[in-house]
């Protein structure tokens, strides 16, 4: 029995020190799965069966530093329940989700909720032509909205809170409500700001502007499961090190990655991972800038979305 002491505590050495399930399949399979509901500019088509948004840079970017290349990825789109599983059923590595979204398929058990990689908003738009120039000047005018939405709650607690009378018209059909928007059955509609920006983009038969103020913020994650923390590390200090590398230099800390240097080699992450992952997809200002920038199809200001450095709520952990 004293013999076989040794050769146990080194069998379960090897074994800590292995990598979990999801990585070895990563590697394995040399791709990386991943998935998100559709949002304009956060995952859409792109045609030829290929996604765009800024999800699948993020999920590009997790290639890179474990595979070496921005290009071994899958992607996904959550739509019916059973499409929201995948990652509950182990096949999606990594998936951007709402808090909403975890709530509603009973997920707080089944993932662990990384950092955010963008945090929608609810606003409202209106013509360009309109009178109106804050939410307050929409007291007593009629707003189209989705029925029985989180947009729908959140701008009638918002007219609540501030003592203004809100006419809503809500519709259960996003396209009746755009041709509603269109035909000037409302004055203003209110949406999730990634929609309203593709509603100024496609123009909805006039000149479109957004309203300053949101109703509700809140974040989408970079959700991994439960079965290896391994892998959600990884996950989080790839999202963390594409938010730091936007950083600016101080004459107290370093600017960039070299604000937070991750060596990690337990996590199977090489040195210089962090270079090779900044080079592949840029910085998260990059990447924004590559999909709601001036030069994008869609344009939305970076507000929330901007690192905590320059105001916005975007932080990544720093050598403070």
């Amino acid at each position: 029995m004293k013999k076989a002491v040794p050769f146990i505590l080194l069998a379960l050495w090897s074994h800590a020190v292995t990598a979990g399930p999801v990585l070895d399949r990563v590697k394995a399979e040399q791709r990386v799965h991943c998935g998100a509901a559709i949002r304009p500019g956060l995952l859409e088509a792109a045609g030829n069966a290929q996604w765009a948004g800024l999800t699948v840079d993020v999920c590009r970017a997790v290639a890179t530093a474990v595979l070496g290349s921005p290009d071994k990825v899958e992607i996904s789109y959550y739509e019916t329940d059973r499409q929201f599983d995948r990652i509950a059923r182990g096949e999606d590595d990594l998936a951007f989700l709402t808090g909403s979204e975890i709530h509603l398929h009973g997920y707080a058990g089944k993932v662990v909720p990384g950092p955010a990689v963008f945090y929608e908003t609810h606003r409202i738009i209106v013509p360009a032509g309109s009178p109106a120039h804050s939410i307050a000047d929409l007291a007593g005018q009629k707003v189209c909205m989705p029925s029985g939405s989180r947009v729908e709650r959140s701008l009638s607690d918002y007219f609540k809170q501030h003592d203004l009378e809100l006419l809503p018209i809500p519709f259960t059909e996003r396209g009746e409500m755009l041709d509603g928007y269109q035909a000037k059955v409302c004055v203003a509609l209110a949406d999730e700001s990634t929609g309203l920006a593709d509603i100024i983009a496609e123009g909805a038969g006039r000149t479109n502007r957004l309203l300053p103020g949101m109703t509700a913020t809140f974040p989408l994650l970079a959700t991994t499961g439960t079965r290896d923390a391994e892998w959600s590390a990884i996950v989080a200090w790839t999202v963390d090190t594409l938010i730091a590398g936007e950083r600016r230099e101080t004459y107290w800390y370093a600017g960039g990655a070299e604000a937070m240097p991750v060596e990690a080699k337990e996590l199977g992450l090489d040195h210089g991972w962090q270079s090779r992952v900044l080079k592949a997809v840029g910085d998260y200002g990059a990447i924004y800038d590559r999909h709601f920038g001036p030069k994008a199809r869609l344009m939305l200001a970076r507000d929330v979305n901007q690192n905590q450095a320059n105001g916005g709520l975007l932080l990544a952990p720093f050598r403070e």
